[in-house]
């Protein structure tokens, strides 16, 4: 949007505009749904719980309005001995901590001073182990449940209401139930799970009794002295669960109880197509007409969450009466400051969200610590700024990728004087194939911002300029980054040197053509091959896609390779597991089973593309080292890892290089 001439009002007449829900008179008319435990768990340590706090509290101070992201799991009810699994089972759950309501006193606190709401979320997973019925919820996931009897039921209303309470003396505003993303009480509404023949299963009135004794047992034990609310899946993804008009009807039916404040109307399952926090592959605001027709639908106000990735898309939902509120979480990841950039009028400056889900998939997939792919600063609130003792220190950064760039970013921020040369014709490094990839627009709006970043940093940046060691050793500067990125690789086999033969960097710029049946040969573990598959099947390319691993793509979370599995089957490319590529021929490739060591033949084939990866390319650090008194290498020169990698490795460098002699200053 170009803000210029325009006052922020007129900009986004709603996005700012007072709202009344429940009991909370909100300021403006965004919230924050849960999505931090990886940064810093509430729950946790007293050392995750501050880091939690303080990354809300900057988001609290930019001008979000409302905070619904404590996220808790109410105490289970099993038999002794019993070990719920999965992700987000529960046995203790959080309510029933010692120091549960003095946790969320603190989290309350700390936003209320900023005049920002909070609820709290109540969640119990279904089928870890309890469900209505013995039917499982997904064809991905095979453990069978224990079936609720009627005592079961009974004592969770009364945990629902005693957790309540517990969030009233944590001071909260207010409860949201979580009735969707596979919670118990989804596999009571939805049809497809819950087969019962007694008061609880049948009709929708039955099929919602659950939900509707507990919501009434929250009433009567905290009365109108809090906001009480749902989240509600719009509609289910599998065949036999609830449509749409199912949605809307159960939402009615829940508001003529006269016992909820709002609905919180979503899309997506914990695995599927889409996700829940659905990837770079759907459109920002694509849900948001759903929603719409739950506020047709119901007088109550309605919040959306789902893909809302900026403010004029936030904007432009609330605008056409989608909704009266929107959530936005990744979007506050990747920019803390996003609401006060917006109402200053300057919406160009928000830092990106790619869709990447690095920030979920490091500390749930990998068991890495948080990260954003595009903002490594994220997560790191609670240790302050930097002091910086010796401002205009002289700094060469070498390689102009993502690594390069967000190091003399953020240098520049502290006041380091930061020269940049990139040996190719523009910046970006390996980000320039990934742009072309089809649905990642949100990494060249990405790469976009970040080149005006540097511009307005007075980073004096220089294209095309390959830079040796004498070139390095003539500058005057204080440190070297060394950030040259890494080359394709080729792995050695027979026939990998083929005309036919191309790499995945090639065939995405465009720089070679194929035929028309291709073989991707995949040895990488993220979501390249998958991408020049997409790439290749969009032209109407037969594409196979042959992996060693028994999987596709074994780092790429449940929350985003269902959206790429799902467009690679519409268009009907091929997957071959558990083969590894030991020769190429004319048309043909022979592959050998990883654990049999049996070989085979596959043919038919008239272009084979390489998806195998990357070599560092680190000989001018090499050569630097010992010849310089402070240089570094960094990014893909170091090891060839994703975004995410290069920014957090770009982050730690800078800190290094501004703070050597100093200490942090808290925020």
């Amino acid at each position: 949007m170009n803000m210029e001439g325009v006052t922020v009002s007129e900009a986004y007449p709603h996005l700012f505009e007072p709202i009344q829900v429940g009991t909370m008179s909100l300021h403006g008319r965004v919230m924050l749904p849960p999505h931090a435990s990886a940064i810093g768990n509430i729950y946790g340590t007293d050392e995750d719980a501050a880091r939690n706090i303080a990354y809300f509290e900057q988001r609290a101070d930019a001008g979000v309005a409302w905070v619904g992201s404590l996220s808790t799991h109410l105490r289970n009810r099993v038999v002794p001995g019993f070990d719920p699994s999965g992700v987000g089972a529960a046995t203790t759950g959080f309510f029933r901590l010692p120091y549960f309501v003095e946790r969320v006193q603190a989290f309350c606190d700390a936003m209320h001073a900023r005049g920002t709401a909070v609820t709290v979320q109540m969640v119990h997973q279904g089928g870890m182990p309890h469900a209505p019925s013995p039917v499982m919820s997904a064809p991905t996931i095979n453990l069978m449940p224990h079936v609720m009897d009627t005592d079961d039921i009974a004592a969770f209303v009364q945990e629902y209401a005693e957790s309540a309470v517990r969030s009233q003396q944590g001071r909260a505003d207010g409860v949201e139930l979580h009735l969707n993303h596979d919670d118990l009480h989804e596999w009571f509404l939805s049809p497809l799970t819950n087969q019962r023949e007694d008061a609880y299963g049948g009709s929708l009135e039955n099929r919602a009794r659950f939900s509707v004794e507990c919501l009434r047992a929250i009433r009567d034990a905290v009365g109108d002295s809090m906001t009480v609310g749902v989240r509600l899946n719009i509609r289910e993804e599998l065949p036999g669960g609830y449509d749409t008009d199912g949605g809307v009807a159960i939402a009615q039916y829940l508001e003529s109880t006269g016992l909820i404040d709002y609905v919180h109307g979503v899309v997506g399952t914990p695995w599927g197509n889409p996700s829940y926090i659905q990837p770079t592959y759907f459109e920002p605001g694509q849900w948001a007409a759903l929603a719409g027709r739950l506020k047709q639908a119901l007088s109550l106000p309605v919040v959306h969450t789902g893909r809302i990735t900026d403010p004029d898309v936030a904007e432009r939902v609330l605008a056409a009466g989608h909704a009266d509120l929107v959530g936005m979480a990744r979007a506050h990841i990747a920019d803390g400051d996003l609401l006060r950039k917006a109402r200053e009028g300057r919406p160009q400056d928000v830092r990106p969200c790619v869709g990447g889900n690095d920030c979920i998939s490091r500390r749930y997939v990998e068991g890495l610590p948080f990260g954003c792919a595009v903002n490594p600063g994220t997560s790191h609130e609670v240790e302050g700024v930097w002091l910086n003792p010796r401002p205009g220190r002289r700094l060469l950064v070498v390689g102009g990728g993502p690594a390069g760039m967000e190091l003399a970013a953020l240098s520049a921020e502290s006041g380091v004087d930061v020269e940049l040369h990139e040996a190719g014709p523009e910046l970006g490094g390996q980000l320039r194939y990934v742009v072309r990839a089809p649905g990642h627009d949100g990494y060249q709006k990405y790469l976009d911002w970040q080149v005006r970043r540097l511009g307005s940093l007075g980073v004096r940046v220089h294209t095309g300029s390959r830079l040796g060691v004498d070139d390095v050793l003539a500058r005057d500067v204080d440190v070297v980054a060394v950030a040259t990125g890494a080359g394709p690789r080729r792995p050695a086999v027979p026939g990998v040197d083929g005309a036919h033969v191309h790499e995945v960097r090639e065939v995405l710029a465009g720089e070679v053509e194929t035929g028309e049946r291709v073989l991707v040969v995949a040895q990488d573990d993220h979501v390249p091959p998958l991408s020049v598959a997409d790439h290749l099947a969009q032209q109407g390319k037969q594409v196979t896609v042959v992996y060693a691993t028994h999987q596709p793509a074994p780092l790429l979370g449940r929350y985003y390779i269902g959206a790429i599995l799902g467009r690679l089957d519409a268009a009907d490319v091929r997957f071959v597991f558990m083969e590894e590529v030991v020769a190429i021929g004319a048309g043909s490739v022979t592959t050998r089973n990883v654990y049999s060591g049996r070989e085979r033949e596959l043919g038919g084939f008239d272009t084979v593309v390489l998806a195998c990866g990357s070599v560092s390319d680190a000989t001018l650090y090499d050569e630097l080292r010992g010849r310089h008194p402070d240089v570094h290498v960094l990014g893909d020169a170091y090891a060839p890892r994703r975004l995410v990698f290069a920014t957090q490795q770009a982050r730690a460098l800078a800190q290094q290089i501004v703070t050597a002699g100093s200490a942090l200053e808290p925020a």
